[in-house]
């Protein structure tokens, strides 16, 4: 009896011991996120002629990724190069649109047919209202092992880093391209990196956000320029509200493949484990939020 007792407080011990580690690595580690044109298979776009930028425009690029990675010089040059290029295909653009995964942090729109389907909503009532517009994905890590790492570090910090960072590209773009507007999307834990990247710049009039099922631990930062929908106007948000015994019900499911598809007012038939935690242009609530949102900010007087 003993000797299980024994063996089974080394076991505990090394567990913890492993946990530690993960948290030590996790807080060690950091990448540097990418933004892409959608449609680019979310590889960043390449610089093809430099000498299309202003000095200045360049200089601001290698300040601010000083600033963020510091003596790490093959961070800081993705990082200039990726500013650099969207400078480019943006300064003929009147939006820019950024959207920020939920779950580990490296899916792409294209990925997300709910949240595709609520970036083409968006691109359409801008362009009623004469606008142009470029559709971007920020992905704050890749899809490894060393992505799962710095994913667990940003959930540690508060995604604080990632909050920054795109902070920092939002800022650089409305600083040197005239009368240009940034709305930065957010689903899910994606919310809160675009949520603490609106709190950092609380005072750049030009940036918006629009934010979808942020998760219930995480208190929004409630700013004139922000819509936050914590219900798509069919089911309560799950994930939202805290409701564990749903999640993990729905979890349960879907390990096990008992879930069943949802198709809901015309969209694709979809899975969803956290019920309720799903946006849809095609759902009311959800197209007359964001086209009440679009049309208040930028409606033509």
């Amino acid at each position: 009896m003993v000797s299980k007792i024994r063996r089974l407080g080394i076991v505990i011990a090394l567990g913890l011991v492993l946990l530690l580690g993960m948290v030590v690595l996790a807080a060690s580690y950091s990448e540097s996120g990418v933004t892409s044109k959608t449609g680019a298979e979310g590889l960043p776009p390449s610089l093809a002629d430099l000498s299309a930028v202003p000095q200045l425009v360049i200089d601001d690029a290698t300040g601010l990724a000083t600033e963020l990675f510091g003596d790490c010089q093959e961070k800081c040059d993705d990082f200039v190069n990726q500013l650099l290029a969207i400078y480019l295909e943006a300064e003929d653009k009147d939006f820019v649109i950024v959207f920020n995964p939920g779950g580990w942090g490296w899916n792409l729109v294209e990925d997300s047919p709910g949240w595709w389907s609520i970036f083409d909503g968006i691109e359409s009532e801008l362009e009623s209202l004469s606008y142009t517009s470029l559709k971007l994905n920020y992905l704050r890590v890749a899809d490894s092992f060393q992505g799962r790492l710095d994913e667990v570090r940003g959930m540690l910090t508060g995604y604080q880093s990632k909050a920054k960072d795109l902070a920092c590209r939002a800022e650089f773009l409305t600083t040197h391209i005239p009368d240009l507007k940034v709305i930065l999307a957010g689903e899910s834990t994606g919310a809160v990196i675009t949520d603490g990247a609106m709190e950092i710049l609380e005072d750049n009039p030009r940036v918006y956000s629009i934010q979808t099922g942020p998760p219930f631990w995480h208190q929004t930062v409630m700013l004139e320029r922000t819509l936050v929908m914590t219900g798509n106007g069919i089911t309560t948000d799950s994930f939202c509200q805290g409701d564990y015994l749903d999640i993990i019900w729905g979890y349960f499911k879907k390990w096990f493949g008992l879930l069943e598809p949802e198709d809901d007012f015309g969209t694709t038939p979809h899975y969803i484990a956290a019920p309720g935690h799903d946006y849809w242009w095609q759902y009311p609530e959800v197209c007359s939020q964001i086209t009440s949102f679009l049309k208040q900010n930028f409606g033509i007087e």
